[in-house]
């Protein structure tokens, strides 16, 4: 008797078939995106003897640092592994936007372990309270610091949160490489130090999670204050705390720190910032009156 399993099952034959397919599939956009983008907008001379219409291959394994011959394989289609580390890597060198990405990661076989700009997870009602809250600035974060979504108050708190790519959207990452966000948190050493120190006590239960292993490798390549926090292995459980913030805005801002989670266990959680003292409650309400400005969503 033939059971259901049998039924639906993909021969061998039809699924060497497919992955055959998509090597040349993933060879193809390779070519095409290589060929559309200049050197110019990756920061490379052109020079006087370039016949080719876009980057070379050897610039492009330059930028995504993996050997030449090895993307020469990837773009002529042959049978070779790649792992998630270096598919964002050939996404940051070859510009992709979201879309090319998640195209990317589709042809390759492999899960995107970055957050897209509109995470599932994120549901129209979640969406809502966080609207609600304000002037409360409030977003949702995962255990990886990735910023899934905030109201507009939170988006002007420490940068202009809008104008950072989604993949740059981390806490993390923002708070050792991005000056505008750094400058905002008055005592940034001993934040630095407590996110570090949390973010290990959370890993432990994802070490093979490819998101966590390249958010960590990110950092330690990107910022040497972030090694030498991290070396000292310190872990710290998550708990509510007073925070201080110099916003460019409305200046200095007193809030308590709060984390409510969205779930059973330690996942995604709602970060709110609930003003400290009523000097605090009315610049926040500037600051969302402020960002409500500049919505362009919102009528004049």
């Amino acid at each position: 008797m033939t059971t259901m399993a049998q039924e639906t099952a993909v021969p061998p034959l039809a699924s060497a078939s497919l992955a055959v397919i998509r090597r040349h599939e993933l060879a193809a956009f390779l070519r095409h995106r290589r060929e559309h983008i200049t050197p110019e907008q990756v920061g490379l001379p052109r020079g006087r003897r370039r016949r080719t219409p876009g980057l070379r291959r050897e610039e492009v394994a330059q930028l995504s640092a993996v050997g030449v011959t090895w993307y020469t394989w990837l773009e002529q289609a042959r049978d070779i592994q790649v792992s998630v580390q270096v598919l964002d890597a050939l996404a940051r060198a070859l510009m992709l936007d979201r879309s090319e990405r998640s195209h990317l990661f589709q042809l390759a076989g492999a899960v995107d372990p970055t957050p897209a700009h509109a995470c599932p997870s994120i549901t129209p009602a979640i969406q809502q309270v966080l609207e609600q809250l304000e002037p409360v600035p409030a977003c949702v974060q995962n255990s990886r610091y990735d910023i899934l979504a905030y109201n507009r108050t939170y988006g002007l708190l420490l940068c202009d949160l809008d104008a950072v790519p989604p993949e740059d959207r981390n806490c993390m990452i923002l708070s050792y490489t991005n000056d505008d966000w750094r400058s905002s948190i008055v005592h940034l050493p001993e934040a630095q130090r407590l996110m570090a120190a949390r973010f290990r006590a959370t890993m432990a239960g994802h070490l093979a999670e490819p998101g966590c292993q390249m958010l960590l490798k990110r950092l330690r390549a990107e910022s040497s204050e972030f090694r030498e926090v991290w070396d000292r292995h310190e872990v710290i459980e998550h708990r509510g705390r007073r925070k201080e913030f110099m916003n460019s805005y409305v200046g200095h801002v007193l809030v308590d720190h709060t984390d409510l989670w969205l779930g059973p266990e330690a996942g995604p959680r709602m970060v709110t910032y609930a003003p400290a003292d009523d000097e605090t409650r009315r610049k926040l309400e500037k600051l969302h009156a402020i960002a409500l400005e500049r919505d362009p969503r919102v009528p004049a």
